[in-house]
């Protein structure tokens, strides 16, 4: 089952000198359980495909298909209901609530998409190896725990589609890279599709498949 569909994609920007393009036709197709890497140097056009297929940024042409919806013909409480019930957001920037407690904030997403349980999520912090730390606020916690909770509360909503921007872009590698195992293994255990951006070659090796984007458009598939 196709999780995302984007076709044809193009996006442009206006700057002082004139209108830029930043994606040129581009088109990818992510299968549910499917984990996808798309790389290319910064100002390829990576977080703004990204921020399209999420539905937080307009193409100026092309289609977008989350599952069998149509998010291109939606409005915009239309792509933030699809949004809440089918596809989950990981950013570089953790964007956890400080007013919130660890439990608070793995809950949040699922209690938005009236999804919320309590099992699942206790389930899940273990997993994340955040039990521990459910009464304590961000602001008491690493950059590897805080991006564990984001992970953590990006799955307890169980979403179809998985969208991660630079997941581990503020971490040590080390710490990085157990982050990204996390995420690997707990999206392929849920057969959720994940489409990780990264400008990390080394990273990018670890998903099922990759794209490149060099100059707005697909360079390069594997």
């Amino acid at each position: 089952m196709t999780a995302l569909t984007l076709q044809e994609i193009c996006k442009s920007f206006d700057t002082a000198e004139g209108k830029v393009a930043v994606l040129k036709s581009v088109s990818l197709r992510l299968e549910m359980g499917q984990s996808l890497a798309l790389t290319g140097e910064s100002g390829s056009g990576k977080s703004t495909l990204l921020h399209i297929a999420a539905g937080l940024e307009h193409p100026d042409s092309g289609r977008v298909m989350v599952g069998a919806d149509d998010m291109t013909a939606m409005g915009d409480s239309g792509r933030a209901r699809l949004r809440r019930g089918q596809v989950g957001l990981i950013f570089q920037q953790f964007n956890l609530i400080p007013s919130l407690n660890v439990a608070a904030n793995l809950g949040f997403q699922a209690r938005l998409a009236g999804v919320h349980d309590a099992a699942f999520v206790t389930e899940l912090a273990a997993r994340l190896g955040l039990d521990a730390l459910m009464r304590r606020y961000p602001e008491q916690l690493s950059g590897g725990q805080q991006q564990r909770v984001a992970i953590g509360r990006c799955l307890a909503a169980r979403p179809a589609l998985v969208l991660a921007d630079e997941p581990t872009g503020n971490l040590d590698e080390a710490t990085g890279d157990q982050v990204l195992d996390l995420m690997l293994r707990l999206t392929a255990e849920a057969g959720a599709a994940l489409l990780l951006v990264t400008h990390s070659e080394r990273l990018a090796a670890r998903c099922d498949t990759r794209a490149h984007l060099r100059a707005g458009q697909i360079a390069a598939a594997q």
